[in-house]
């Protein structure tokens, strides 16, 4: 038995491993620029550079062409500004969406008339995960909004014409608000919407055709769709981080990391300076904390008696927000420590505040990362070295005028795409959300090709190697997860086999999973 564990973990993780997903560069701007910098052509074209000088010349103007390009799209806010993502949005009933809002439709109406009047979303801490309010706010304006105006997506009607199919369900919301099960329930709101959502989805054309690989599913708040993520994983998630995922249900090649809302308010108009912010360190909220959130608590009693420096306790309750507001905008850097999970909303409030963040987290991931470098305007601090005494109090008061002063304007320059606002402006959150979901779709489309091999071979015996294959594992699978319970195995790794194998190889799966199984499970 423990042979036979040992022996699928490997081979889990073999087939987990492999090449790099290529993308067609035809489908990107400037695709000759990017086509001739991709994965091997590049480096082989530095091998051969010494034997040809004309390569060394080209290669450094290509440098600067693809330079010039990065700081245009950062710059302008817009890297696709003529290729719009196409999103086929579903007319998923109000339970799901503005209705958890407590909004009403009228007759037989699914969507509220914006134009006339938006729900509100409530505030506070709420607002920190609304990011599916805003993005349904922007499809639903986009059919009529001026065409004048640049956008980085619009919906459409016709899913056949679609790049991704978006998901309103407002989940973070929803886990916010209904979690707790009422006396007369049998379940939480939270809990029979997710049923409801798994069991929408997985009936449609547009999931049975993909597998729901080009699907859009929301999920900020860590906690929300926690029942059904596990069914829809093999969409592409937006989330705040990875924290309590399994490394194969999300991941930051096929899932997207969106920012959160800040809370605190917009430093506008700053002209303070290095000297203007007597502040040296910042932090204001809970110190002790679970799972990562332990340096916390570390850096607390080793930094809480150093002059210019406030790290106290703090919520949002009576005016928690004004004092964290003034805070930020009289500090040089503020702290952004792992709490429960890898990222906080505190990194975004420093954003905002244009205050230096100092980014102690070993695990977050960071929105935009592939076209944004947070090393120009943050201070990155491994946990071990931070809780070292005197080390990371030593590092900041190394940091001069200078570097700081480049870091804040940097910060002000990239300050606007954090920003949540309705109607979306051209460089906001919004907008590039949607552009990291555009720079996903050469990928989606690989997969669901793939995916497609086989779909014309021999349908009739294809359908019952499928069938096969769904019987064996449904009842395989409760075998081979519960092996994860010891850490043999990752539950990521298992569904990842199972259902891409399931997808695009069903004999190979049919013949491997019958022989394993037969030995436990007779069929």
């Amino acid at each position: 038995m423990t042979s036979i564990v040992f022996m699928l973990s490997w081979l889990f993780v073999l087939r987990s491993t492999g090449n790099p997903y290529f993308i067609d560069h035809n489908l990107l701007p400037n695709h000759k620029i990017f086509s001739t910098f991709h994965g091997g052509n590049f480096a082989s074209q530095s091998r051969n550079a010494n034997s040809n000088p004309s390569i060394t010349a080209n290669r450094g103007i290509l440098e600067d062409q693809v330079e010039a390009l990065r700081e245009n799209t950062l710059l302008k806010g817009n890297r696709y500004s003529n290729v719009v993502l196409k999103v086929f949005m579903y007319d998923l009933p109000p339970e799901f969406h503005f209705e958890l809002l407590d909004w009403k439709p009228e007759g037989k109406g699914v969507w509220p008339d914006i134009r006339t009047k938006v729900p509100e979303y409530p505030g506070g801490l709420n607002l920190q995960h609304s990011i599916e309010y805003w993005l349904t706010l922007d499809l639903l304006s986009s059919e009529f909004a001026d065409p004048s105006i640049t956008r980085s997506a619009i919906r459409v009607h016709n899913s056949s014409e679609a790049d991704v199919v978006f998901v309103p369900f407002f989940s973070s919301l929803c886990y916010n608000r209904y979690a707790k099960q009422k006396p007369h329930q049998n379940g939480s709101t939270n809990k029979l919407l997710q049923q409801k959502l798994v069991k929408f989805l997985v009936a449609q054309e547009e999931w049975k055709r993909s597998g729901g690989r080009d699907h859009i599913v929301l999920a900020h708040h860590p906690n929300s769709l926690l029942d059904a993520r596990m069914k829809l994983w093999p969409a592409t998630f937006i989330l705040s981080d990875f924290g309590r995922y399994p490394p194969n249900v999300a991941n930051v090649d096929k899932d997207v990391i969106a920012p959160y809302k800040h809370v605190i308010n917009t430093f506008v108009n700053d002209s303070s300076d290095f000297d203007s912010r007597p502040t040296l360190l910042y932090f204001q909220g809970s110190i002790y904390r679970k799972d990562g959130g332990f340096a916390r608590q570390e850096l607390f009693y080793l930094l809480k008696d150093e002059k210019d420096v406030h790290f106290s306790f703090g919520t949002v309750q009576k005016d928690g927000i004004q004092k964290a507001t003034r805070g930020m905008h009289s500090s040089k850097f503020c702290l952004n420590i792992a709490g429960d999970t890898p990222s906080s909303n505190r990194l975004f409030d420093a954003i905002a505040s244009h205050c230096v963040p100092v980014i102690i987290s070993d695990d977050i991931e960071l929105p935009y990362e592939d076209v944004l470098d947070y090393s120009e305007f943050c201070v990155f601090v491994r946990t071990a070295d931070a809780i070292k005494e005197k080390f990371l109090i030593n590092l900041i008061r190394s940091i001069g005028r200078d570097d700081w002063t480049r870091m804040w304007a940097r910060l002000k320059e990239v300050a606007n795409f954090f920003e949540f606002q309705y109607p979306s402006k051209e460089g906001d959150a919004i907008q590039m959300i949607w552009q990291a979901v555009a720079r996903k779709v050469p990928a989606i489309r690989m997969k669901v090709h793939k995916s497609r091999r086989f779909s014309r071979y021999n349908p009739l015996r294809n359908r019952r190697l499928r069938l096969a294959c769904g019987h064996a594992t449904s009842r395989a699978a409760s075998w081979l997860l519960g092996s994860c319970s010891s850490g043999v195995l990752c539950p990521g790794l298992v569904a990842s086999w199972l259902f891409d194998s399931c997808s695009s190889d069903v004999l190979w799966l049919d013949i491997i999973v019958k022989r394993v199984v037969s030995r436990h499970f007779p069929l």
